[in-house]
């Protein structure tokens, strides 16, 4: 057996170290282990059981979640370290951080895939993932989100509230998912902690619950004192090799500084009164016990408030620290186990209706070389095992599961099963892709649909099965794209396994091919995704690719409302197709696309006509009139459809798409394009060069903000307008600002810039 599969194994069972010894998978089960190494287990262990599946309540499955440099690989380290998953402090500068383990990942200090760990800390287990920062990389950090519990956001507290934490935490809110904050980097000269909660309180419209308060500032920043305890902690780091491992804790006393005994008091009040206003039951136990006396309130019962009061997602506590300096990450992980929820404690409807029988989601598909499709699951209820049947909703397929494995970063350790509230790798599940829903058998979920049909009076078959089916991962559309070439064409399979591995690990990644040149067609979510992937292919696959020139993935409308028929007639072979159809089109405020059917034809149309219906109509959204892209904005109504005996599906689908194609070439076509909103930080020396070349990229300013001593500016740009911008803005200000860019909408271009595209684009086709 392996020594890194030792250590891990160790590290499992004992809260023993880290396997830090390359990239070899432990391959062998925990009960061989215990029976050929220990024999038996030690006496703080009660069971084996108890190792693999704790009791659900102290399960925390959590995610990491910032705006890019924030800090949130740096604090996942020090988490592994302080609960005794490694033995040594990973850094991101250095390029051997757990959860950072792609080589493309540890070259640009940036997190690129999600990763999971799972740890230990006081009697909790805790599955955590570490999520990207980068906008390019926001579906892993959305398919995280999915299947969490909770999450912890870490902020710059020198920066707040930035452009990309906006977007994880909307994702959060989305999810319904309780949160923790963390001010990190406390020990910056720029750090303000006041700064930080109005930028939470302002942009997020969230309602911060300040749990802490600094100790010192900048250089000087020392600890926190907790406010529900009223305890100081400090860390008194003797050396830069100190690891913060060991600190100091005691309470407030009279001899301390009356300025910061002052600020604490005053801090905790308005932490008790705060808290009083979000939670009925801590007020009335206030105004009955403590009106008088806020300081007798007892600590358990202020943290079971504060509890309440985050589930409820009513409030969020704020916690401070440095993870680099190594200050603060220990009691974070105390707020992780008192304040984030249980999964038990999140509602799934589903849950009931399988009551113990397995359903799980898969949320993410990596490729592994010698085992193949390695697939995350996310179990709500039941229990997992290999060497199993089960039955995948979404592809009516059934598949075995060979194996089953803890997920520890790119280093797994099998077990022989797993309980609901884990989450948990799996091998020999070669058709899932993310988003499926996973059950036992279709036995057991035709008996939970026979439950929800129960549960909710109007069972119909279409809402029985949504309500059995997990919801999946909502995965953003690309907006940029390039054709992409093997070396010779005998590398061309090779390409296509390629991008279809790479595919199904990266749903946001799309590949076609075009249909008048026959080239590959990339298309990413912006310039470094496709450069990751790029990169990928060399040196995973060995393929030496070449991609063409980026462009950018425009959208078509319609400018006004049209109607059109139109009538196939086709013979093939002995059999005669033939349908008619009747519609409108016209543009509407909204970026999706619409389809209805007028009321006499709701009634009349048989289902498998329309659905051939609705297809033909969603193929034709595919392709616009204009230049092929995609088409939004645009509402269809069917009128009528006509269809003789013996007419196939597939042939109405035809007559619709024909019929579409000619209503919105009359409607008249508008190209609209991808606008982003832009955020750059920087001094305001260089402010008016910024502002010139800003001008120049047909950028609109929205606001220019003070932040300490720099200058934020807020504007949005088109996307085509902002190739190469990180170099451009490096040699204008010296490399001495940052920025970031989010999708703010797709806007109609002007009349001259369309003609311009319209062009160009005519003479590259």
């Amino acid at each position: 057996m392996p020594v890194g599969a030792l250590h891990t194994l160790h590290r499992v069972m004992w809260g023993g170290c880290l396997f830090r010894v390359g990239s070899q998978s432990c391959r062998c089960s925990l009960s061989s282990y215990l029976r050929r190494y220990h024999g038996a287990l030690p006496d703080d262990i009660k069971s084996l059981r108890a190792v693999l599946n704790p009791d659900i309540l102290k399960i925390r499955n959590i995610g990491i979640m910032a705006h890019i440099d924030a800090g949130k690989t740096t604090t996942t380290e020090r988490m592994l370290y302080y609960s005794g998953y490694t033995r040594a402090l990973g850094d991101v500068d250095d390029g051997d951080t757990v959860t950072d383990f792609m080589a493309q990942e540890r070259e640009r200090g940036i997190t690129i895939q999600s990763a999971a760990v799972t740890f230990d800390w006081k009697g909790h287990r805790i599955n955590l993932i570490d999520t990207p920062g980068h906008v390019d990389f926001t579906l892993e950090v959305e398919r995280a989100l999915r299947v969490l519990d909770g999450a912890v956001a870490v902020f710059d507290a020198s920066a707040g509230v930035e452009a990309q934490t906006l977007t994880v935490w909307r994702q959060a809110e989305k999810h319904h998912i309780p949160c923790v904050c963390f001010l990190n980097k406390m020990d910056k000269p720029a750090a303000d902690l006041n700064f930080s909660i109005g930028s939470i309180r302002l942009k997020l419209k969230a309602n911060p619950v300040l749990l802490q308060i600094p100790i010192g500032s900048g250089k000087n920043f020392t600890g926190v004192v907790d406010l529900i305890t009223n305890q100081k902690l400090t860390w008194k780091l003797t050396s830069t090799r100190d690891d913060g491992r060991a600190f100091e804790l005691r309470s407030l006393s009279q001899s301390e500084d009356p300025e910061l005994l002052q600020a604490a008091s005053e801090a905790r009040t308005a932490l008790i009164e705060q808290v009083a206003d979000l939670d009925d039951e801590f007020a009335e136990l206030l105004l009955t016990d403590f009106s008088d006396n806020f300081d007798g309130v007892p600590v358990n019962k202020l943290q079971e408030a504060v509890r309440r009061v985050t589930l409820a997602r009513k409030g969020v506590p704020v916690l401070c620290g440095s993870s680099l300096k190594n200050k603060g990450v220990q009691p974070l992980l105390d707020a992780i186990t008192a304040y984030l929820p249980a999964p038990n404690e999140r509602l799934h409807d589903l849950v009931r209706w399988y009551k113990d029988d397995l359903c799980a989601l898969a949320f993410k598909v990596l490729h592994d070389k010698q085992r193949g499709p390695l697939v995350f699951l996310r179990i709500y209820s039941g229990t997992l095992k290999p060497q199993t049947a089960v039955h995948n909703l979404n592809r009516n397929s059934t598949e075995r599961m060979s194996r089953l494995l803890v997920p520890f970063a790119d280093q797994h350790v099998e077990v022989p099963s797993m309980s609901a509230g884990n989450i948990a790798l799996t091998v020999g599940l070669k058709q899932t892709v993310t988003g499926d829903t996973i059950v036992s058998s279709k036995a057991s979920a035709a008996a939970a649909a026979h439950r929800a049909q129960n549960d909710s009076k109007t069972g119909k078959k279409r809402r029985e099965h949504a309500d059995i089916v997990l919801s999946g991962v909502e995965v953003p559309d690309p907006v940029f794209f390039c054709t992409i070439e093997p070396p010779t064409m005998a590398k061309q399979a090779d390409l296509e396994n390629a991008l279809n591995c790479l595919q199904r690990e990266d749903p946001s990644l799309k590949v076609r091919v075009d249909p008048d040149s026959g080239q590959t067609i990339l298309c990413g979510m912006g310039e470094l995704h496709i450069e990751i992937i790029h990169d990928r292919i060399r040196r995973e696959y060995g393929i030496e690719t070449h991609l063409g020139p980026l462009q950018v993935a425009y959208r078509e409308t319609i400018l006004q409302e049209v109607s059109a028929t139109d009538t196939l007639d086709r013979t093939i072979g002995d059999r005669r197709h033939v349908a008619s159809v009747n519609l409108t089109v016209r543009p509407v405020d909204i970026s999706s696309c619409e389809v209805a059917f007028s009321e006499e034809l709701q009634v009349q149309i048989l289902p498998e006509i329309k659905e051939a219906v609705e297809n033909g109509v969603q193929n034709s959204y595919l392709q616009g009139p204009l230049l092929g892209y995609p088409v939004q904005g645009v509402s269809s109504l069917i009128h009528s459809v006509s269809v003789e005996p013996g007419t196939s599906p597939a042939m109405v689908s035809a007559c619709v798409s024909r019929c579409m194609l000619k209503a919105l070439r009359l409607a008249g076509g508008q190209v609209l394009e991808p606008v982003m909103a832009l955020e750059v930080t920087l001094g305001e020396e260089h402010l008016s060069s910024v502002l010139g070349d800003l001008a120049q990229r047909r950028g609109t300013v929205r606001d220019i903000q003070s932040r300490h001593d720099n200058k934020v500016l807020l504007a949005t740009v088109p996307l085509a307008e902002m190739m190469g911008y990180s170099t451009v803005l490096r040699t204008v200000t010296s490399g001495n600002a940052s920025f970031s860019l989010e999708l703010d909408a797709y806007e109609a271009m002007n009349p001259q810039d369309q003609g311009a595209l319209l062009k160009r684009m005519s003479g590259v086709m």
